[in-house]
């Protein structure tokens, strides 16, 4: 199906994601996700209706149309989840048309979402985080890269940083302190304390690396003395795991989500791992809580009496 938006709506929708993506500090990749699912609702409604509409026609929506949507979208192999995240850009963007246009959008923002089971974070044991860290230095083929690449795995571990945020640090960042303020998505800023053995890993790295590391320019470096890619860590972690013996959700936003869960498990609260991680919203960071119990469950279930 063609996305042929009516000029008045997808004015209204460019008007819209601007106001979010500057009031709400939202990442272009969200903001590109939202319009994707937006477009795609008012072509439908393009198609549903026969005619061009214009914004009238979004008071005029009922849950029926609502739920026409929405069953088109799964008939076409839309999965839950996404289609949840595509309803409530839709209703935040009917929301903001009816607050300028006088209209009641209770209809749609009445449109409930489908249900679909949150994939949980999948951590690391503690010694199997600590062995990635171990074991990265014995797979490179030079000292400097050795002790980059523990860096690396060393600040994901030690810091909970996303491995964007990683390799995002430039050589102002080489000599840590004890805090490091860290841009997240959206552009939100965080504190993250570092440990000892953060900043020595990265120091040593630093003084190792043969490249020239200006305050402007990426700490990390790739063997050509490019920024080094993500991909570059994937696939070293895809060898650890081999090495190991690890599963295949051994990856680096695996020791982020290792960060979390150790320290709940170690008596960290809530809210401060939130802060962190740099979630938005509690409930992302209490998908831990659920790790937590499922990893007791686990343990009761196999040494309980009752239970065997």
């Amino acid at each position: 199906m063609a996305r042929v938006i009516p000029a008045g709506l997808a004015d209204a929708l460019d008007h819209w994601l601007a106001e979010i993506r500057g009031v709400g500090g939202l990442a272009d990749k969200t903001v590109d996700a939202y319009r994707a699912d937006v477009a795609g609702f008012l072509s439908f409604l393009v198609n549903h209706e026969g005619d061009t509409i214009g914004r009238a026609a979004l008071s005029r929506l009922t849950l029926r149309d609502m739920r026409a949507w929405m069953a088109h979208e799964r008939a076409r192999g839309l999965s839950a989840r996404s289609l949840a995240r595509a309803l409530s850009a839709v209703k935040g963007f009917v929301g903001w048309c009816a607050e300028r246009d006088g209209f009641d959008p209770t209809p749609v923002l009445m449109a409930r979402s489908p249900k679909f089971q949150k994939k949980l974070p999948r951590p690391l044991a503690e010694d199997a985080a600590q062995r990635m860290i171990e074991t990265v230095e014995t797979l490179a083929r030079e000292d400097w890269v050795a002790k980059r690449d523990t860096a690396v795995l060393t600040l994901l571990y030690g810091c909970g940083l996303r491995i964007s945020e990683a390799l995002s640090l430039t050589g102002a960042d080489a000599s840590l302190s004890d805090t490091l303020r860290i841009r997240g998505k959206g552009g939100k800023e965080r504190i993250v304390p570092v440990l000892p053995v953060v900043r020595q890993a990265v120091s040593d790295y630093a003084a190792s690396c043969p490249f020239d590391l200006s305050p402007d320019q990426p700490l990390f470096r790739g063997v050509r003395g490019k920024a080094l890619s993500p991909r570059v860590v994937q696939k070293g972690m895809e060898a650890m795991r081999a090495v190991l013996g690890l599963p295949a959700s051994a990856t680096p936003h695996a020791m982020r989500h290792s960060f979390a869960t150790h320290l709940l498990n170690a008596g960290g609260d809530l809210r401060t791992i939130q802060e962190l991680l740099g979630h938005a919203s509690l409930s992302t960071t209490q998908a831990y809580t659920a790790v937590d119990t499922a990893r007791l469950m686990e343990v009761y279930e196999s040494a309980h009496p009752r239970a065997r």
